[in-house]
Formats: C-alpha cells, structure tokens, sequence
C-alpha cells in the first residue's frame, strides 16, 4: 500500500453560520473563521471542511446555491475566502469546501432560464416532467424533508420539476453532459484558487432510475420515500469515475463523499485504492434505528448498538478503505446527547466516546464544539424550530396521532439545530458567538460548557481531544493507528467497547521496514465498574480519562465510562 498525504490527518467541519460573527449581524462569517486558525492549530487540525458559503438564498441553510463562484454577502468576500485559504495553508490547513451539485437553488440562472423555456437548452439541466392525466404530480414520491418531491413549473400549468430535497432545490440532471461540464469547470475553478479538495454532498442522489414510477406507499397519504431511487438507479460509477478522472485526480484533492446506501461490497468501488472517492463518512450508527414513518418512530441508538454498528462498518471497510469516521456533523444532533443515556453526560462520559470513535481505522472528524462536549439543546416550542426538515417532522409526527408536545419531545432530539447553534466560546452573552442576535439562539447550558472554561481545565474534554490527536501523530504510534487494522477485543461484553490497533506488518506500506506495536483500546460505555482481561503484557498505559486504579492478575479495572488506551510494556 502507497502512502497517501490525507492518510494521517486529523479533520474539523465548520458550520460557517455559526461558527463566530465578526460584524455584530448575528451570522458567523469568513473573517471570525481567520481569527480562529491559530486555535484549529493548537488543537491539531490537519483538514478544514466548511459547510457552503457560497450565495444563497437559505431556503436549507447554504445547500440551495444560486451562484457557485461567489461567496455570499452574509459570510464576506472572495477575498476573505483567499485570505482564508492562504492563511490556513501557512499553518498546515487544507480547506475543504462543500461540493452541492445533485442540485442548486431555483434562484439559480440555470433554473430561471428553465422556466423561461423549458424546451430548451437549460430546461435538459434538470428533470421537468409533464404531470398524469388527472394533473397530479408525476409520481408519488415524499423528498427526504418530507413534502411532495415535485412541484410545479413556475409560468408552466401542468409541468412539474424534481426536488428530492426542498421544493427550492431543483435536482440537477447528470445526464446531460453538457451540464457536467459546466459542474467540472467550476470544481476546477476553486481547486486552482489552492483548495485541498472537496466534501461531496448528497452524490448518491445523482443518478436517477430509467423509468420514473410509483412505489409502495409507506405514509397513510399515499407517498413513499424518495430513497427508493437509490436501490434502483444503475450507472452511478460513470459519472463518478468521470468527476475523479476529470477533477480530482489531476489536483491530488482529498474527497469525502456524504454517501449512505452504500453495500459492504460496494466500499472498494467508492475509497478503495482506486475508488471514486479518499473517503466517505461512516453514517452507520447515525443511522441505527431509522424509520420511514418519520422521527417519531425512531429508536435510540444505546451504547452497545454505537459499538457493533462501528464494528460492521470497521469490518467492511478493511484497512485499504479509509472511511471518515464521526459521531455528529450539521445535519445530526450532538453525539454526547445521542449515544451518551441520560443521567450519564459529563465530562468523563464524553471523553470515553471521543477516544471510542477517534482511535478507530480512518479519518477522524470533529464537529464544531464536538471538541468541548457541546450538546443537544432543549426547544421550548415549535416556533424556536429554524431547521426545515425538523418542521417537515414534527408535522409528520402530529400527523400520525403524536401530541404537540409529544411531536416536539421527538423531533428535539433529532433536530439538525442541535448542531446548529452557535458555537460556544466564553461564558459572556450569546457565548462570545457575536455582539449581536444571534440567527439561532444559542444553548443554555453555554455558560458551564464553552472553550474558554475547556482551556482553563487541564482535565477538560478539550484537553483530551488535544491528547488524542497528539498520539496519533506520535512517531512511534503512528503507522499502528493510521493503518493497523481495527479488531474487536470481548466483542460480547454488554457496553464495553474494546479493540485492538494491530501491528502493520513489515512491507505492508511501500516504505515500513519492521512490524509496528500493537495497541488496545478499552472503553467502558455505561455506569458501573467492571473488570476485564487484558492480554499478555498489554500493560503500558498511553492514555486515560480518568486514574487507572488497578491492572493485576492479567485484569484492568474500569471505573465507570473509564476509556484506557495500551500498549505491550516492551513496545
């Protein structure tokens, strides 16, 4: 295996709104991203990966892009974005920017020269179908916001055009290859400029079955779920394989790919040695518990479905196939309020799921405020609801027979706002975010968990984010846990999620020349103490949130939510 320059990186999404505004209007902002590199740095970040900012009228926050070359108002200039860019390369940064292109805003130039005429050269950028007979929509599909996935033709009675997403996000029709080239000039445009490579959005979503049809309801309304393209579309890997061969390849770019139907088989063919893709996220426990019917029906994903979910995925993947692992990004809610029950969220806990996740096989990824334990915040009503998916939700919900009260407790707890207010700095009004109102108001608890108080606390769970991404990048650690395989260790232990790093063997990397130390992570995921074997002189502790209190007769004990990392005594 050839070394890759991303394969030791340590990667941070930023949520640009809400990341720190510079200018007192309540929106965080390109300028408030600068002034927060020499933080990035000291925390250890390799790669920077910032949620659109291109221009948009926000219908979904950013992903509805009227203009793929300017950078909008609300965020600065194009040459704030240099400065960034720049700024960020000095300091050993590469930024990422968010590739949308399974669809753009209706407030684009192509999408108005559609309605315009339809029958023409950029009506064939999208999908524009004539409507059945009795006038209704052409099929009876539910977009994932949970409306109708089509809408009528602006000035075209009877026209529909598709939105699998919101009813402003008109899909773009990758069968054109005319459009294609118009997407590969701009992707081209913004690596010259010194991009490091791209996130890519929703790209499963591109490739549209050959027939559009009906399918099985699965609401009482009659619609179904627009994922059903995913299972039948064929074809995928032309497109895909272009947009590499055609953008990536010739920049050296890293790609990530936001990819969520993918089969265990299918994960060579997209980060494999010559996949689509460097990588793509890891949306396993993410997605444990999903039900079609809508949020309400959802089940929690508890600490023992967080570990076998992580497992599966590990497995599929191998060690050829990098995936990016996360426990939450803009569109879940915060990881701590997601696998960590209830009565058990503090400091400890969370520093136990950010070593369980951050030592795994792949890229880490780290979330805005991830770095501090940041966590879900509590929605008094519907109206303090900014996200157009948790609306679309919480109508499902009362649809379904939930009360208000009910319907809001549900969608809470899922809501894309979670992760989306503003990122707490210091205990000062609005958390430091801005002099101003905030665009989403900030979570209460900021004043107890914010990054000045982490700073302040050598025992923080800032601290020990820094502390893991250091030994990563330790010389005498760092080919196990870049490219050592990830074993499970007493797979069967109920909450316990424990496994190895292995060794890489000599030759396995075009320049290793000796086997690499073995390592074992123990992370205990619930409340109770518990005692486990460790195997022979798997004894030298590199790393615990909290004192070991005992390693004796070949066992270690764990207090509770304890996470210890180890190595053999002779490595």
């Amino acid at each position: 295996m050839k070394r890759k320059w991303w394969h030791d990186k340590t990667a941070y999404q930023i949520y640009p709104k809400s990341f720190l505004d510079t200018n007192g209007d309540g929106i965080g902002d390109l300028r408030g991203i600068i002034e927060k590199l020499p933080y990035l740095e000291d925390l250890g970040i390799d790669l920077l990966w910032l949620s659109p900012v291109y221009c948009s009228p926000m219908a979904d926050e950013g992903y509805d892009i009227s203009d793929y070359y300017s950078i909008d108002p609300r965020f600065g200039t194009m040459e704030d974005m240099d400065e960034l860019i720049a700024e960020a390369k000095k300091r050993g940064i590469a930024v990422l920017m968010d590739l949308v292109v399974n669809h753009c805003s209706d407030e684009h130039e192509w999408f108005k020269r559609a309605c315009a005429d339809p029958e023409g050269r950029y009506g064939e950028y999208f999908y524009i179908r004539d409507g059945r007979e009795d006038g209704t929509a052409p099929t009876n599909w539910r977009n994932y916001f949970g409306g109708p996935a089509w809408d009528p033709l602006p000035g075209h009675p009877g026209k529909y055009y598709l939105h699998v997403f919101h009813k402003k996000q008109p899909d773009l029709n990758w069968e054109n290859p005319e459009l294609r080239e118009e997407i590969y000039r701009n992707i081209n445009w913004w690596m010259e400029k010194g991009l490091g490579g791209f996130r890519i959005d929703a790209i499963c979503n591109i490739k549209k079955p050959a027939a559009f049809h009906d399918y099985e309801p699965d609401r009482e309304d009659g619609t179904a779920s627009v994922r059903h393209i995913l299972e039948e579309a064929e074809g995928i890997d032309v497109f895909l394989n272009e947009l590499k061969r055609r953008c990536f390849e010739p920049y050296d770019a890293f790609t990530v790919g936001e990819v969520f139907n993918e089969r265990a088989e299918e994960i060579p063919m997209f980060i494999g040695q010559d996949g689509f893709f460097c990588s793509i996220f890891d949306f396993t426990a993410n997605h444990y518990g999903r039900s079609d019917l809508g949020w309400y029906a959802w089940k929690p994903c508890l600490p023992g479905n967080y570990r076998d979910c992580t497992f599966a995925a590990q497995k599929a993947a191998g060690t050829e196939c990098f995936l990016s692992n996360i426990i939450e990004n803009h569109d879940e809610p915060r990881g701590a309020s997601r696998y960590i029950p209830d009565g058990e969220r503090d400091d400890t806990s969370k520093k136990a799921l950010a070593a369980a996740s951050f030592l795994l096989h792949g890229i880490p990824f780290l979330y805005q405020g991830q770095e501090i334990g940041m966590e879900n915040k509590r929605f008094g009503s519907y109206e303090e609801i900014s996200d157009v998916s948790t609306k679309g939700e919480y109508q499902a919900a009362v649809e379904a027979g939930c009360s208000k009260e009910e319907a809001l407790r549900a969608v809470s707890a899922f809501s894309r706002d979670n992760a989306r207010t503003p990122m707490q700095w210091d205990g000062s009004p609005h958390a430091g975010f801005t002099s101003g109102t905030p665009w989403l108001m900030e979570n209460e608890n900021y004043k107890r968990i914010n990054v000045e108080a982490n700073l302040q606390d050598p025992e923080s769970v800032l601290h020990f984010y820094r502390k893991l991404i250091r030994l990563k990048k330790d010389p005498a650690l760092k080919d196990t846990l870049v490219y050592g395989e990830t074993v499970p260790y007493l797979p069967s232990e109920e909450n316990l999620m424990a496994y190895f790093r292995k060794s890489v063997p000599a030759g396995w990397l075009d320049d290793l020349h000796e086997d690499t130390p073995e390592i074992l992570a123990a992370v205990n995921m619930c409340g109770k103490k518990r005692r486990i074997p460790l195997p022979e002189k798997m004894r030298k502790i590199l790393l615990s949130n909290l004192p070991v209190q005992e390693i004796r007769d070949g066992a270690l004990v764990l207090l509770p939510w304890q996470a210890v990392v180890l190595t053999k005594e002779d490595a």
